[in-house]
């Protein structure tokens, strides 16, 4: 049975990132995440649309000139 449900450390190689970090953020509430007992779980779907939106935030001004760079190319 496959699951949508991610480690700490599976979180971490699936963004790249080290181990620490996410924990970091897990105890700091910048990434979305559930302590179950001692254990931090994560949900990839929620993971997926964190990245998405993280990204969005950051580089909104690049991705609007890509956007508008697309549109004028199919016209």
């Amino acid at each position: 049975m496959k699951t949508d449900i991610m480690t700490l450390e599976e979180v971490a190689t699936y963004l790249k990132m080290k181990p620490q970090t996410i924990y970091t953020w897990a105890q700091e509430k910048r990434i979305p995440a559930a302590k179950i007992g001692k254990e931090w779980r994560f949900k990839k779907s929620i993971i997926d649309e964190w990245f998405a939106e993280y990204i969005d935030d950051k580089f909104n001004a690049l991705i609007d000139k890509a956007k508008s760079k697309n549109q004028d190319s199919s016209e």
